[in-house]
């Protein structure tokens, strides 16, 4: 039958067979007959449903991907965020004096003030002996020098050896015999609160152990009676020792309340030589030895 005399169904079935050998725009023929919801479809996986954007971004998530630079990185971060902490910590420790008061801090700082220069002072002999005991040709004779100086630095607070050096002297003249042996201790106490190194009370050297007592006619001090004029000789800062017998209701008012006459005199040199003698204990022992 020539062209010109086909029928409408046969030009149909025509155009149906030229679309479906086509290629579609991905480059694949398009296949009308075959059915995505086929068994044979999905058998070969060649149709699956599409993941949701949830899915990709989970997908992309786990398992991580990290690389060497980027562990890297964590852990400096790590590293610099517990520095952080620490020093956070340590501050927050040292905030504790915020809250104290102008005086409580003024007194620390004098605190801290007084101890730095005491162990400077203590460093600074400590590095001369040392010096000493390097620099001398015989250790062993400076090792004795040093014995015998502590000996004798000893045996002044003992009482054991003589002392001389700047001072003041005390004289309580008592004509109504009313200043009895508490008045004499307290005059001692303070007198040594204020840094006396020796003490002599007429013939009677005073010590860390010295008693004293009311006898008959006078103030017993271990033992031995001593009679008035009481005359102190005492050694130490005389700018140190005299104000401190002057000050208001100290030593001096409270004797002359006591009809007793008082006067302190500043001395360059003192000589306390009133000696006590060298006892061996019975039982205690250097820990050294």
């Amino acid at each position: 039958m020539p062209p010109e005399s086909r029928s409408a169904q046969e030009w149909a079935e025509a155009e149906e067979e030229t679309e479906a050998h086509e290629p579609d725009s991905a480059g694949h023929k398009a296949d009308k007959g075959a059915d995505s919801s086929t068994p044979e479809a999905v058998a070969d996986g060649s149709a699956q449903r599409p993941m949701s954007g949830r899915e990709r971004l989970v997908a992309s998530l786990w398992p991580p991907r990290l690389t060497r630079a980027q562990l890297i990185v964590a852990l400096l971060l790590f590293i610099l965020g517990l520095g952080l902490a620490i020093q956070v910590r340590s501050t927050s420790d040292s905030s504790a004096l915020r809250g104290a008061r102008q005086e409580d801090l003024v007194r620390i700082l004098d605190e801290l003030d007084n101890r730095s220069q005491r162990l400077t002072d203590e460093q600074r002999r400590l590095e001369g002996q040392k010096t000493e005991l390097a620099n001398s040709s015989d250790q062993a004779e400076e090792a004795r020098k040093q014995t015998v100086e502590k000996e004798q630095q000893l045996g002044v607070l003992a009482g054991t050896v003589a002392a001389q050096g700047p001072g003041i002297t005390l004289t309580i003249d008592d004509p109504a015999h009313s200043v009895e042996a508490d008045k004499l201790l307290d005059t001692i106490q303070e007198l040594r609160a204020a840094g006396a190194e020796a003490i002599q009370v007429n013939d009677v050297r005073v010590v860390a152990n010295t008693s004293l007592s009311d006898v008959r006619g006078g103030v017993g001090i271990d033992g031995k009676r001593i009679v008035q004029p009481y005359r102190f000789k005492v050694i130490g800062k005389p700018e140190d020792l005299e104000p401190a017998l002057n000050i208001p209701g100290g030593v001096v008012q409270t004797l002359e309340k006591e009809q007793a006459k008082v006067s302190v005199t500043r001395e360059k040199k003192i000589v306390v030589d009133a000696l006590r003698e060298a006892k061996r204990p019975d039982y205690a022992r250097s820990s050294s030895q």
